[in-house]
């Protein structure tokens, strides 16, 4: 039995329209990825793709960045995931890269910078079991290493399967006397379609974001 139902594209679906978004970044912790370049110097990156099974992370990179560069090259990351509150020092890293010349293919006013640290006005903090540094001020810090850095079909992106080898927990996000993250305390940097948010209102915009700009958004109490 057929219908036109499924082939009219006016078809909404009951609530639901048919759309074509530009990127599906639609809700996933944000993550700074420290790496070493080949000079010993520190290199440190936002990333939007990213999630953990068990003490296995995916990291999702750009293939023309320098982190992917540095993981076929020097197997060993820390990811750390900042707090809501550091969104600005996040954004500040967002149009910078660490090579040089600037890779086709960056977003129209990416440059390079040396000092990815410097810039975003973040600390690094030495790390125990690798050689890159962690990012003093983000709650969460993974130290791993890559276990397989390939290519996706596409060619556009790098897959990082990585172990991860130590976490470092700040006190105040650990309940007392365990091993566990107090998810009352715990708020991770999110980031949704290009924005950011923690776990509650907006926190400000990328300036990728395509959305058009409004007014702040009260979140809803029950």
């Amino acid at each position: 039995m057929t219908t036109d139902t499924f082939e009219n594209p006016s078809d909404t679906s009951g609530d639901h329209l048919r759309i074509e978004p530009s990127i599906l970044y639609f809700g996933t912790p944000v993550a700074l990825v420290s790496t070493l370049n080949h000079d010993g110097s520190p290199n440190l990156a936002p990333v939007s793709s990213v999630w953990a099974l068990g003490m296995l992370l995916v990291v999702g990179l750009g293939a023309t960045g320098q982190t992917a560069r540095n993981l076929r090259e020097r197997p060993e990351l820390v990811v750390n995931l900042p707090s809501a509150d550091l969104w600005e020092h996040v954004e500040r890293l967002a149009p910078l890269t660490g090579r040089s010349p600037v890779p086709e293919g960056k977003p129209p006013g990416c440059r390079f910078e040396a000092d990815k640290f410097g810039a975003s006005g973040l600390s690094p903090l030495g790390a125990d079991l690798v050689d890159p540094p962690r990012v003093a001020r983000c709650p969460l810090q993974l130290e791993a290493r890559a276990r397989h850095v390939r290519s996706d079909d596409s060619g556009d992106h790098v897959i990082v399967e990585a172990e991860v080898v130590r976490v470092h927990a700040a006190e105040d996000i650990v309940v007392p006397g365990t091993h566990h993250i107090d998810p009352a305390r715990w708020n991770p940097l999110v980031y949704s379609f290009r924005h950011y948010f923690g776990l509650g209102a907006e926190r400000g915009r990328s300036h990728r974001s395509q959305t058009p700009p409004r007014e702040p958004v009260s979140p809803v109490r029950s």
